[in-house]
């Protein structure tokens, strides 16, 4: 866990040591997201040239989370086309009867169908792949569950999407 709290540390860190400019010179993009959970298609809108909303609905075994996502964006490292972004959410799901990992080995078994509600925060990096409208994702998303809990979990992810 000092590991990585000292990532996120360092990640933020950068927010603030890097230039602020534009952070991305696409409008929308839809695609997948591959997080540990759960795997599913989401949308990325932004709304000016440093704020974004993104929607994730994650298919997992047994249920369905919908995730909402509310993302501050600015060019990282000074690269070109790559972005670190940062923010704030919720979610809503339902799950079925099932074993279901959460974050540091443990197991859960949920039994007959539960809802889903919680907070959400992501912290990640992206980059649009020059002359392709192709952007690739890698986050953290720390999310604090408090329907099944409260109980805290970290699910990373990797996204994919088409942007126009």
């Amino acid at each position: 866990m000092k590991k990585l709290t000292y990532l996120l540390f360092l990640s933020v860190s950068f927010l603030f040591i890097s230039k602020n400019s534009q952070a991305q010179d696409y409008k929308t993009a839809v695609g997948l997201k591959f997080g540990a959970y759960e795997v599913g298609p989401s949308v990325k809108y932004f709304m000016d040239k440093g704020t974004a909303l993104e929607g994730i609905l994650g298919i997992r075994d047994h249920g369905a989370v919908l995730t909402g996502l509310y993302e501050l964006n600015q060019q990282a490292f000074n690269v070109d086309k790559l972005s670190f972004y940062y923010g704030f959410g919720g979610h809503l799901g339902s799950v079925g009867s099932g074993y279901y990992k959460r974050f540091g080995g443990d197991d859960e078994y949920y039994n007959g169908k539960h809802i889903l509600i919680g907070a959400d925060a992501v912290i990640g990096l992206e980059y649009v792949i020059p002359s392709a409208p192709i952007a690739i994702s890698l986050d953290l998303n720390p999310r604090l569950e408090l329907a099944r809990g409260p109980f805290f979990d970290i699910a990373p992810g990797l996204g994919l999407k088409y942007t126009f």
